[in-house]
């Protein structure tokens, strides 16, 4: 590597900070608004965890490639911030305004390591590769746990969740088995969420 490419990686890094303060449409269980770099790491930490089970058929999944899409995934959002799934209906193409805030934001780096994470980033939108239904499976996961254990809003709408990203887990025995339990909570925090039927007047 040479020095201006060290340079260009420390300059990426640096701008890479910003992710820390794009808030979602999450909170953590103390009542503070969730970041969307908090969402990428335990989502690379759900993938490290399941890592040596993802694997189907006899088939290991490539665990570093799948690391790296937990991490380049939403780095676009550094720039435009996030918008949430249940408002990605109308308006702009959020994937391509999100791809192309990606590419400013690696504007301090080499051709290689652009072209690379710009792949990395495309094969995450079009969930081409095994890796990257995998990495999609468990982003929506991941997004479901935080809703259920997080001080949502009393009008969160948990029922939105059930069916949210529902396809990319059909099939994948261990993740089929595991969107189950996260459902599960759910339909727990919904019936939490659900005031007692009321009592009439004909009742003792």
């Amino acid at each position: 590597m040479t020095d201006a490419e060290l340079h260009g990686c420390l300059d990426f890094i640096r701008q890479t900070e910003k992710l820390k303060d794009v808030l979602r449409n999450s909170y953590t269980a103390s009542g503070r608004h969730e970041s969307t770099a908090e969402h990428s790491w335990r989502l690379a930490l759900m993938a490290m965890v399941l890592g040596p089970d993802l694997g189907r058929d006899g088939e290991p999944v490539d665990l570093l490639r799948v690391l790296k899409l937990c991490l380049i995934h939403d780095l676009g959002e550094a720039i435009g911030g996030d918008v949430p799934a249940i408002r990605q209906t109308g308006g702009p193409d959020k994937a391509a305004q999100e791809r192309a805030d990606l590419i400013t934001l690696m504007e301090p780096l080499d051709a290689a390591r652009r072209a690379e994470f710009l792949a990395l980033w495309d094969d995450y939108e079009a969930a081409a590769t095994p890796e990257a239904r995998l990495v999609k499976a468990l982003d929506k996961m991941e997004t479901i746990i935080q809703h259920n254990q997080g001080a949502t809003a009393p009008d969160f709408d948990h029922g939105f969740n059930l069916d949210y990203g529902r396809r990319y887990a059909e099939g994948h025995p261990l993740l089929a088995r595991l969107r189950r339990l996260v459902d599960a909570d759910t339909r727990a925090r919904m019936a939490e969420a659900t005031p007692p039927p009321r009592r009439t007047g004909s009742e003792g």
